[in-house]
């Protein structure tokens, strides 16, 4: 679960951390940057769709400026894994929402 999120911060289950992370079932990957800082691509994905979530809930930012391609967004329903975009805030709260009832992962930018 996430118990906090604010701006170039996060805590998952009481430990902090201050880089982007994708929390995965049983697991968070600390330190995710993407291929093209503020913009989400195809190939930033690869290694989450392996775990062949239904969701992933995308954190765009404390203030949403990560940008996400609709090619990003075709491939991962396609793929199977339903998008959900939101502002980080919000993300860490959908993905606490829908942790105990779906096999999600969340890709959380942490700034911006």
């Amino acid at each position: 679960m996430i118990d906090e999120c604010g701006f170039g911060y996060i805590i998952i289950d009481g430990k902090r951390y201050t880089n982007d992370v994708i929390v995965f079932p049983g697991r968070v990957e600390d330190n995710w940057w993407r291929k093209v800082g503020h913009q989400l691509q195809v190939k930033d994905l690869e290694v989450l769709v392996e775990e062949k979530p239904e969701v992933l809930v995308i954190g765009t930012g404390y203030n949403g400026l990560m940008k996400i391609s609709s090619e990003t967004v075709e491939f991962l329903r396609s793929e199977g894994v339903e998008p959900i975009i939101q502002e980080t805030r919000d993300a860490c709260r959908t993905y606490n929402n829908l942790v105990e009832s779906k096999k999600v992962v969340a890709a959380l930018h942490l700034a911006c």
